[in-house]
């Protein structure tokens, strides 16, 4: 299978993560304190920004083909872990 599809594949898995983590931090916040309640909310905010931002670079990814992937893909990949890493720090943040 082409490397493109691959990680194509793989970002869609993630977001889908994500939206199941964000999910279930939702639910968490209901309990929570009302100072909680405010840190949490900032937190989800950032979260479903990089979310978007996830389906966006997705979309980007999807309209590549095998060829121009292995040009411009860099560029796309070095984006998407900037989104994951991002993502994933505000998700550890939540779960403390």
């Amino acid at each position: 299978m082409q490397n493109w599809k691959l990680y194509q594949r793989k970002a869609k898995a993630q977001l889908v993560q994500w939206r199941a983590d964000l999910d279930k931090l939702k639910a968490r916040a209901v309990g929570a304190s009302a100072d909680r309640q405010l840190e949490i909310n900032r937190n989800l905010k950032v979260l479903e920004r990089k979310i978007e931002e996830g389906r966006s670079k997705l979309s980007e990814i999807s309209r590549y083909g095998e060829d121009s992937w292995e040009s411009a893909g860099k560029t796309v990949r070095s984006a998407w872990e900037s989104i994951k890493f991002e993502a994933n720090d505000v998700i550890a943040k939540l779960k403390r």
